[in-house]
């Protein structure tokens, strides 16, 4: 009986490939850009509105809001791990840079003597050092990020617990930690440096909102970073193999701990940008953000099992979910339609890339 020959191998047909296996399309990244631009031309149609000057900085202003965290957990997703805390985390920084714009900025409080000089009354004021509460502020915001980003990395890269227990549990934790320190009541950002405070995360520069600028910076350190230095190769070796990765004498588990890191990192500042748009830190902000994040991110072309993701795919992915909650918004359709949505385009993204994985 004769077998099946196979086509044979020749130069003419050795790195031929399809459209859609060329370019853009490459990736799940293309796919998600092209159902994007079709959505802008459907929304231009669907409503007067929605390209208007003021909707625009809107949709810019709203998307950066979930995409510098998404930027974070981006690394994290690459080298196959997962960051659940990522919500609570936003809430915890913000309230923390509050209390601490607030107690700096009292004659008297803890820490108040750093910030403080003699009149000539010879009573004791807080020093109206312009920047300087504001700055010791954001840092200790960013501290406490970063304490849970070690904790996060440490437990999952050196006692080898499962990324998503450990930040399910974290999770928890720091929400609870949250309404410890408020006692379940928000927090407010005052003294001397509010204004500064606010101007910085929410004001605009040249008619662009600044969480938009914040956001397009670090897409591209993270670009460069990935793209072009040994951490970035690291992070996307541990996504492909771990095994091979620690066989070649790459550093797995300070490379972990470096990207949850960077991830709590992200979702600390991103939780003190939003609390200037908020006015306040409330005790339940943020909550299920790291749903809508990680799926910002998944959607984009992050593979969950590891490997694969950038900054380009994060943030057309939180640019899509940010247009169909605005254009519900606009159509005037119930907003709790928003999240079933996003639950089923999460689904159609992993099965044009699984159809594409094939096709290939």
């Amino acid at each position: 009986m004769a077998m099946p020959m196979e086509s044979p191998v020749t130069f003419s047909n050795v790195g031929k490939s399809k459209w859609w296996q060329r370019g853009i399309f490459a990736s799940q990244t293309g796919y998600v850009l092209l159902a994007l631009a079709v959505l802008l031309v459907v929304m231009h149609f669907a409503s007067p509105y929605f390209f208007t000057e003021g909707n625009m900085q809107n949709v810019a202003k709203n998307f950066s809001f979930v995409a510098i965290a998404t930027l974070g957990v981006t690394f994290v997703i690459i080298t196959g791990g997962i960051d659940l805390s990522v919500g609570s985390m936003m809430c915890f920084s913000a309230i923390i840079t509050s209390m601490v714009m607030t107690e700096l900025s009292t004659p008297g409080g803890l820490g108040a003597s750093l910030f403080v000089h003699m009149a000539e009354d010879g009573k004791t004021v807080v020093a109206n050092i312009p920047g300087l509460i504001l700055l010791v502020s954001v840092l200790a915001g960013l501290v406490v990020a970063l304490l849970v980003g070690l904790v996060n990395g440490f437990c999952i890269a050196m006692l080898g617990l499962s990324p998503f227990v450990t930040t399910l549990g974290m999770l928890s934790i720091v929400r609870g930690l949250c309404y410890v320190v408020t006692n379940g009541r928000g927090s407010f950002p005052g003294g001397p440096d509010a204004d500064y405070f606010y101007a910085l995360t929410s004001g605009d520069v040249l008619g662009l909102p600044v969480p938009f600028i914040y956001l397009v910076i670090l897409a591209l350190v993270m670009a460069l970073v990935l793209h072009h230095t040994s951490f970035g190769r690291h992070v996307f070796a541990l996504g492909g193999n771990e095994k091979a990765a620690e066989l070649t004498g790459i550093p797995v588990v300070r490379v972990k701990i470096e990207v949850y890191v960077i991830c709590a990192l992200a979702a600390g500042l991103q939780g003190i940008i939003i609390s200037g748009w908020l006015g306040s830190a409330p005790a339940n902000m943020a909550t299920s953000y790291e749903l809508n994040v990680i799926a910002a991110a998944v959607i984009g072309g992050a593979n969950l099992a590891g490997g694969i993701g950038g900054p380009l795919g994060a943030i057309v992915g939180c640019v899509l979910l940010e247009v169909i909650r605005n254009g519900l918004v606009l159509a005037q359709v119930s907003s709790y339609w928003q999240q079933a949505l996003v639950g089923v385009i999460i689904i159609l993204a992993v099965l044009v890339d699984r159809i594409r994985s094939r096709m290939i």
